[in-house]
């Protein structure tokens, strides 16, 4: 039976050692860390896990370690093919396909590389159907890299009413946008997952599925909070999701980068080694030291008004 995939997921991170080897001892610790906040699913692979520059076979150890880790406790969903050619996207995908994930979320703007339109986009996407196992659940991630693709509604229509597709991680940063698709595929097996915190909590009241945006990797518990109990205690949660979104504003400062030096701090893993962003960032970023000290402090705070409620 398909697992349905939706409330909180977040976009896992993939710890390297110093010298730049996948660090399976911390992401075992992520792993937990995640889990003991109460997580709904995980995102493996996607682009928080930096898989634009992960290898194939690094792409489809990493979903196979979170698969067994996890153990069946959540769904785990997995992406990773990072090419445009169809053939090579096959490829990736059946490998991927597998690695014993609950479902295998295919990126937009892969479908549509030039950004041709819908045309494009069906032609590839039909190639990759047939391809693929008939019996394994299909997501979508409109990936902002190496650009952001948004769905049309008839190219989502088309997906959800194919039957085959169980979530969208909705990256349109837009809550009429997200409110639209929720009406659309109503009925269907596709869930909309918001992924942008500005709006996350108007998005959960619009239908929205869940949150799936990087500060998952910062306190999922509190969007947990937020999607399965704002109901009673909605004043509380209105103040919860400024806190949310203002601190969300932090990720234009070297993310995932800083995500790893606020895990380093935490001790779920040693090393901030990133392949994606080789900067410095505490250096570059004035404030950022302050920045992570506060959002540290206020995920405190925010959890000791919660548990008291």
């Amino acid at each position: 039976m398909t697992k349905s995939i939706e409330g909180i997921v977040p976009v896992m991170l993939t710890p390297f050692t110093e010298d730049n080897q996948i660090d399976y001892p911390g992401l075992t610790r992520l792993i937990d860390w995640y889990l003991e906040k109460g997580v709904d699913a995980l995102f493996a692979v996607c682009q928080s896990s930096e898989m634009q520059f992960l290898t194939l076979e690094e792409r489809v150890e990493l979903a196979e370690f979170v698969v067994k880790q996890v153990a069946g406790r959540v769904p785990v969903i997995a992406s990773g093919h990072i090419s445009d050619d169809i053939n090579d996207q096959i490829s990736e995908l059946s490998a991927m396909a597998k690695t014993g994930a609950d479902a295998l979320v295919l990126v937009t703007n892969h479908l549509d590389p030039k950004n041709q339109g819908s045309d494009t986009f069906f032609a590839t996407l039909d190639k990759l159907l047939s391809a693929l196992p008939e019996s394994m659940p299909l997501g979508l991630y409109e990936c902002p890299a190496p650009y952001r693709r948004l769905l049309t509604d008839e190219e989502l229509t088309y997906c959800a009413n194919t039957g085959r597709f169980v979530v969208l991680k909705d990256v349109s940063c837009d809550l009429a946008t997200v409110t639209r698709r929720v009406q659309l595929v109503a009925n269907t097996p596709l869930n909309i997952i918001n992924a942008n915190a500005a709006i996350a909590y108007p998005a959960m009241q619009a239908g929205s599925k869940g949150f799936s945006g990087v500060f998952t990797n910062f306190h999922p518990e509190l969007y947990s909070w937020l999607y399965h109990k704002a109901k009673t205690q909605p004043q509380l949660a209105d103040e919860l999701a400024i806190f949310l979104s203002l601190g969300a504003v932090t990720e234009t400062l070297g993310y995932p980068k800083n995500a790893k030096i606020y895990h380093q701090r935490l001790g779920t893993f040693d090393s901030e080694f990133c392949r994606v962003n080789k900067d410095n960032v505490l250096e570059k970023f004035w404030g950022l030291t302050v920045l992570l000290d506060q959002i540290h402090s206020g995920t405190a705070l925010w959890q000791k008004k919660i548990a008291a409620v």
